[in-house]
């Protein structure tokens, strides 16, 4: 064409033609303009009225040239609408496999306009929105000659965003490896699909390729039904393969059970337990009978003992591996399962495994209750809020019972707040939770003596011990609730209550809290409110509007907070479903509304990245009058954020330098939510200079959210964290720093050694499920703004970090797998010894001139003589110098100390860090095979010697009685004498030699 090109000059002669009579001669005309036009478009685009003409000439031949000509010089125009406009009325003459910039362009701009119309038409009401058949023609061949080049990847992409399933649903199956591309697509749809009636729309379609595979993928098929919200596919699917005669299928069955059951939603893993059918033979009657006449017996009931040995027997300890007949062998499988998906199996091995691998460093804690005042009352609190959280799950309550004296000066909601802490310390102790909490709850004809603000705190604890796993103490929390009309109590049991019963919209409980609502109390009123949300999480119900109409009518405050974040969290995860509520709310003309508002954009987006919700929370974070909507629309960008961490301290950066500190906080808050547990460097960056903000509840706020982003990042990976630790350490035993900022670092302290440095923070499942649990924990503990005993939501957020494989039986067997990193990278951080905690400043010795020279020539002298005798004498370089000279001297053997080394052999079970598990590698000559590829979390075992005897591990389960002192006895060996001194007197000083 080049060639061609050179020997035209003008394109003068070609467009006279078309102004000739003969269609011929016009044909001919178009066919070289057609081929200049690239050259020549600027002399063509005047007569373009001409080539139109012959365009919209039926009778002219040749209409699709014209066409096709006028689209390619509207586009070097610049007018890509009207370039398409024409290209489709070019049809097969626009080629989409022709490789040039203006078919790579038109067709991006055909795609684009095709998805933009389709998801109007999904929209819209009316389907009045037809789209052009000649655009679709044009994707549909993009679409088929990407499946032909074997592009899936590209074809599928365009397939989910032009809404063609069909297309979709063909890309899939023609691929090379249908799987990995299901997973693209699951990829996508999580990512870039912003309506979850879509979403939905896409999985039902994956869910239907999967089934029609010869091998499908049911762990993957359950994962996706769950989201469908579908338990009776997903108990059709175990029932299958509780059913087989292979034990392997069996394993999958409880390994598809646990993987459910780390996505947290209580309602739908009861439907599915509720779902899986009975056995029918008579050996089976007791178990299935224990399921059919009580099923509240599968979690802790009112006589804890009978059924706490069902629970162990039959979830953790049943081994009928020699059973003949089938019905038997379903019998066993499904009790094991049934436990599984009550959630007591995994809660607890969990309970276990924190129990025994309790790493938490008592000297920290009592370095923090020595260095506060007497008289600082919140201070005190936090102390009590920080060692609860660092005992999260693992049961050992040492520090409380060590210093009973200094815990008895709490009062009144103090008090209350200590008594809840034990419910984080032992939560997930469904066996013996309330037996533990026996001393303070309501007890009746004789309870006078008791305080009822301990046993408000005892309800509230018993609430977070069966937090989200609550049918076997919720019978006992309502007839508390009944049974009571002090407000203390009711606050402590709606609180209790609304966490046992987390989401599963039961009207019962609803109209008992709405009762005590309706008493128009200020403090049972707040705990209400809040407990009627955590009923109806996700739910859309519209007894969301009852709450609003009750938010307009009451005058307490306190109430109409309650309310807020209550009905906020009615609408969880309900995306595009929830703007109608989230519009009432954010244009409500009371600022706590409106403040509610934030929220339910927060939670209803989570975890999506959705521009609109993103966009609405940034306007009012910058043009909201009140402070708490701006602080609450900034920390709520921290929950739409989280499936995406690196993307908020971006956004954020410029919030973080506002002038409002209210704002700051929120920024640094919104870091500390998205990014909990990841350690991100970016995120540590943007926190740093908040910790030092000259506003004191902003320097709370970020050391809350570093202490939330850095938690188990060990200071051989960020050097950052020991500075940190340094930075709480300076802020806690300063007696002139401000009460919040000390109330933060104490906090923070807690935090960064949660659950007994076995803890961590994880808003998203392995398979990218949001867990209900850790979201709702978040947004309510969010609150302590406000309300102090809020704090504890945040242990519902914690999950541990822990490799478990388990064997056909549900127990632990002992096995060896690789790390492949340095063990320094991930190791526990070292504990705190009395000697760094307690030293003070060290002044340097004033020294004269004269002496000063003396020692150095004396000095001089030894070094020549040790250097004629081969040797160094250390004792006289140590007499010398005593600082520097030492020094050196203890670095001589270090440098023959052996190099780290590059991998570490790690013992089922153990603790694996997020950042650790891509080093996770399994042997090859193990006796043991994952079910599934898992680097962590509760993984089945495929025995290949399964007649040869096994060992065991977490044999040493924490009981009622005991649990406390073997704690307190694991802990004291585990600190070391010198952790347990600090109240005695000093040590002695080392000896020295006095020379007058």
């Amino acid at each position: 064409m080049a060639a061609a090109a050179t020997l035209v000059s003008s394109a003068g002669g070609l467009l006279a033609m078309l102004n000739e009579n003969h269609p011929a001669l016009k044909q001919h005309a178009l066919s070289r303009l057609n081929a200049y036009v690239d050259y020549f478009w600027p002399e063509i685009s005047t007569s373009v009225p001409i080539i139109e003409s012959l365009y919209e000439d039926e009778e002219f031949d040749q209409r699709q040239l014209a066409a096709l000509l006028v689209s390619k010089v509207f586009y070097y125009l610049g007018e890509l609408n009207d370039s398409l406009s024409y290209a489709l009325g070019a049809g097969p003459l626009f080629d989409v496999s022709e490789d040039t910039d203006y078919i790579h362009t038109l067709l991006a701009k055909a795609i684009d306009e095709y998805a933009s119309l389709k998801t109007k038409a999904a929209e819209s009401t009316d389907r009045s929105a037809a789209v052009d058949p000649r655009l679709e023609a044009i994707v549909e061949r993009m679409l088929d000659k990407c499946i032909i080049d074997g592009k899936f990847q590209q074809a599928i992409g365009m397939a989910i965003e032009c809404r063609r399933l069909d297309k979709l649903e063909e890309a899939v199956i023609r691929s090379d490896n249908v799987h990995s591309m299901i997973n693209y697509c699951i990829e996508l749809c999580h990512s870039f699909v912003n309506r979850r009636e879509y979403r939905c729309e896409v999985l039902r379609l994956l869910v239907k390729v999967y089934q029609q595979l010869p091998s499908p993928d049911l762990l993957s098929i359950s994962q996706r039904l769950m989201f469908l919200d579908e338990p009776e596919g997903v108990a059709s699917i175990l029932e299958n393969l509780l059913r087989s005669e292979n034990v392997d299928d069996a394993l999958l069955a409880y390994q598809i059970a646990f993987d459910l059951v780390e996505n947290e939603h209580q309602a739908f893993l009861l439907k599915v337990r509720n779902h899986l059918a009975e056995p029918k033979s008579e050996p089976s009657e007791a178990p299935s009978s224990l399921e059919t006449t009580n099923p509240d017996s599968w979690r802790v009931g009112d006589s804890a003992t009978s059924e706490d040995v069902d629970m162990t027997d039959g979830a953790l300890t049943v081994n009928v591996a020699t059973s003949t007949s089938p019905d038997s062998r379903y019998s066993d499988r499904l009790t094991k399962i049934r436990g599984i998906l009550s959630g007591e199996t995994s809660i607890q091995l969990t309970l276990q495994f924190l129990y025994s691998h309790n790493k938490s460093d008592l000297l920290i804690l009592k370095t923090i209750k020595q260095s506060i005042e007497m008289r600082n009352s919140v201070c005190h609190s936090a102390t009590i809020y920080a060692n609860a959280i660092m005992h999260a799950g693992t049961t050992v309550d040492t520090f409380l019972r060590e210093n009973l004296d200094w815990l008895s000066r709490a009062t009144n909601w103090a008090k209350f707040s200590a008594t809840a802490g034990l419910g984080v310390i032992h939560r997930g102790h469904l066996q013996q939770g309330r037996s533990l909490m026996a001393p303070y709850l309501p007890q009746g004809a004789s309870g006078s003596a008791s305080s009822p603000y301990s046993e408000g705190g005892a309800l509230y604890a018993l609430g977070l011990i069966h937090a989200n796993h609550g049918e076997g103490i919720k019978n006992f929390l309502r007839d508390s609730l009944r049974s009571t009309d002090v407000e203390v109590i009711q606050h402590g049991a709606c609180l209790g209550l609304g966490l046992a019963a987390l989401g599963t919209a039961d009207d019962d409980i609803f109209d008992e809290i709405k009762n005590v609502l309706y008493t128009d109390s200020a403090v049972a009123g707040e705990a209400a409110g809040i407990s009627m949300g955590l009923l109806m999480v996700g739910t859309a119900s519209e007894k969301a509007g009852e709450m609003l109409a009750y938010a307009h009518e009451t005058q307490h405050e306190k109430i109409i907070r309650g309310l807020a974040l209550g009905i906020a969290l009615t609408v969880y995860g309900r995306e595009e479903e929830a703007d109608t509520l989230i519009e009432q709310m954010t244009r409500d003309q009371d600022p706590i509304l409106r403040y509610g508002g934030m929220y339910a954009l927060a939670v209803a987006y989570r975890g999506t990245s959705n521009n609109k919700a993103i966009r609405q929370l940034l306007h009012f974070a910058v043009s909201d009058v009140s402070d708490d909507v701006r602080r609450t629309a900034v920390l709520a960008l921290g929950f739409v954020l989280y499936s995406d961490p690196e993307q908020t301290p971006r956004i954020v950066s410029l919030l973080s330098e506002s002038y409002n500190p209210h704002v700051r906080y929120g920024a640094a808050m919104a870091v500390g939510i998205s990014c909990a547990g990841t350690g991100l460097s970016e995120a540590i960056s943007l926190l740093e200079p908040l910790t030092s903000d000259v506003v004191d509840f902003v320097r709370q706020g970020a050391l809350i959210a570093m202490a939330m982003v850095m938690i188990q990042t060990s200071e051989s990976s960020d050097s950052r964290v020991s500075s940190f630790r340094r930075h709480l350490e300076k802020i806690i035993l300063d007696k002139h720093e401000d009460t919040m900022s000390k109330m933060g670092a104490i906090l923070a302290s807690g935090i960064l050694d949660a659950g007994g440095r076995n803890v961590t923070f994880k808003l998203l499942s392995k398979t990218k499920h949001d867990k209900i649990t850790a979201v709702v924990g978040l947004a309510v503990f969010s609150q302590f703004w406000y309300w102090y005993p809020l704090i504890y939501f945040i242990s519902l957020a914690f999950s541990p970090t822990a490799f478990i494989g388990l064997n056909s039986d549900l127990k632990v067997p002992r096995f060896e797998f690789l790390s492949n990193a340095k063990p320094s990278l991930f190791e526990y951080p070292k504990p705190t010894t009395v000697a760094t905690t307690t030293s003070t400043v060290k002044l340097s010795t004033a020294i004269l001139s004269t002496s000063a020279k003396a020692k150095a020539r004396s000095s001089k002298k030894e070094a020549e003589k040790a250097s004629e005798k081969g040797e160094v004498s250390g004792a006289k370089l140590k007499a010398s110098d005593k600082d520097g000279d030492s020094m050196k001297v203890d670095n001589v053997p270090e440098k023959k100390v052996e190099p780290e080394a590059l991998y570490e052999i790690l013992t089922n079970p153990t603790r694996v860090v997020p950042a650790q598990e891509k080093y996770i590698r399994f042997l090859e000559d193990s006796r043991y095979v994952p079910v599934k590829m898992a680097p962590a979390g509760f993984v089945l075992l495929k025995d290949l010697h399964p007649n040869e005897a096994e060992e065991l591990s977490l044999t040493d389960a924490p009981s009622t009685t005991t649990a406390s002192n073997a704690g307190a006895s694991a802990t004291r060996q585990q600190q070391g004498a010198s952790a347990m001194a600090v109240d005695e007197e000093p040590a002695p000083p080392q000896p020295f030699e006095y020379s007058p």
